[in-house]
């Protein structure tokens, strides 16, 4: 009887491809993906610790699972990723959860096949969370479910101690792949038929900074820029502490780089990033920005914002504000200030009070949402490329980005999943597009670069 299984993924793409790699280890063990709870035979949390509602979202998800267990004994429930990696987590999983078989840790997460086995053979629970992270291991084979999209890590962990941030205590300090490894899995991946590629890292631009591989970042980009093929190729999450002109220069080297950059600015006081230690300034923010957009005009960035940091007074919040309007952000991830235990700003005094944080977060949304449905807006009459990645059942069309990420809906009656689309733009609603394939339109308008 085939066994199956079921990942429940929680925080960003760097989890989601993690979950890939999870479905991979549990293929390689002859089990077979299953949307539903009750017909897994095994079901994975991979958790996030980084915001509290992921937090909340997996503890409720867990709880919900009791009954399910009670009713089948032999389901084994396993939970790990960054939340599993928090001190006193671990503990208080198995207090909370004792229906919990297996809990493991995002830094030894390859272990858990002989997790799983052990559980299966020695019948008691396992818990095996490694405390400091180890070499990279290579040669993983993961079940990717995003087609025509796929995630390539260049790197592990983060040096950056933002005062805010759990991501050093529980992902480790960075180690970077070799260069050869990224390359054989990038041609591997376009020679398989992938379209788009998105290196992945922490802190992109630290890539190499501890001199094992023999390249840094912008090199290593150029590097895979220069595999053959059609492909869409992206990178993130860039610092601005680090992000400069070396990268500039490689995206103007290769048309097939995308020119929208994640930059995440948090803030735009200057008092305010330099009590998150992100280690520069909202001047300096801009500046490059601008050097962006002076070399590619059509070029976008996207960003992440966090409002009601400790002392955040109504001035920093409004400095916020001018800096978003100044950037004409194409697209932000915003967020209210949650205190992570083990990071400096947890500690901090003067604590914006909660009716203040929700207050400046919908003012914040609104303005981002004013930017972003302007930027739509001007698409209406043009031609741009999309690369179509699934089907929408609902509302029956298939749908896909362009390189700034917007995405665009149109009919086909032939599947173009993994196909790239010229679409004429007939309509924006909010982020979305709507348009149909050029050759319907009859070609009129060019394509926008």
């Amino acid at each position: 009887m085939e066994k199956k299984y079921r990942i429940v993924t929680y925080g960003c793409q760097m989890n989601v491809h993690e979950s890939e790699k999870i479905a991979g280890l549990l293929h390689g063990m002859g089990y077979r993906e299953t949307k539903e709870d009750a017909e897994a035979d095994i079901i994975v949390f991979n958790t996030c610790c980084i915001r509290e509602n992921a937090e909340n979202h997996a503890f409720g998800n867990i709880g919900a699972l009791k009954k399910l267990k009670r009713r089948k004994p032999g389901l084994i429930v396993a939970v790990g990723g960054c939340m599993t990696q928090e001190k006193g987590k671990a503990e208080l999983l198995r207090e909370k959860f004792p229906f919990i078989d297996i809990i493991f840790g995002a830094l030894n997460l390859e272990r858990l096949p002989e997790l799983i086995e052990r559980r299966l053979k020695e019948r008691r629970k396992v818990v095996e969370v490694r405390e400091k992270e180890g070499e990279i291991v290579e040669g993983e084979e993961p079940f990717r479910t995003s087609y025509p999209n796929a995630w390539v890590n260049i790197m592990y962990g983060c040096n950056n101690f933002c005062s805010y941030c759990v991501v050093p205590y529980v992902r480790g300090r960075e180690r970077s792949r070799k260069p050869e490894h990224i390359l054989a899995e990038v041609k591997k991946l376009v020679a398989e038929g992938y379209k788009e590629i998105t290196l992945l890292g922490q802190n992109v631009d630290s890539y190499g900074s501890d001199g094992t591989t023999g390249m840094r970042f912008a090199e290593l980009l150029d590097a895979v820029a220069s595999v053959e093929g059609k492909f869409r190729l992206r990178f993130m999450t860039s610092h601005p502490k680090d992000f400069g002109k070396e990268v500039i220069d490689v995206m103007e080297k290769h048309r097939k780089i995308c020119r929208l950059v994640h930059l995440p600015v948090q803030s735009g006081s200057d008092r305010i990033l330099k009590a998150m230690n992100r280690r520069y300034t909202s001047g300096k923010y801009l500046e490059e920005v601008e050097m962006l957009k002076s070399r590619f005009p059509e070029a976008e960035v996207t960003t992440d914002i966090i409002v009601g940091f400790p002392g955040e007074t109504e001035e920093d919040y409004l400095a916020t504000e001018s800096l978003v309007k100044a950037a004409d952000f194409a697209s932000a991830f915003t967020f209210v200030y949650s205190p992570r235990a083990g990071t400096k700003a947890a500690e901090m005094e003067d604590k914006v009070p909660p009716e203040v944080q929700k207050d400046r977060i919908v003012r914040l949304v609104e303005l981002v949402n004013s930017l972003t449905r302007r930027k739509s807006e001007a698409y209406v009459g043009r031609t741009v490329e999309i690369l179509c990645e699934d089907y929408d059942e609902k509302k029956g069309l298939y749908l896909g980005r362009d390189e700034f990420g917007r995405m665009g809906y149109f009919a086909s009656e032939t599947n173009r999943i993994g196909d790239f689309v010229k679409l004429k733009i007939e309509r924006a609603n909010g982020i979305s597009l709507f348009g149909v394939p050029a050759e319907k339109a009859g070609g009129a308008s060019p394509v926008t670069d």
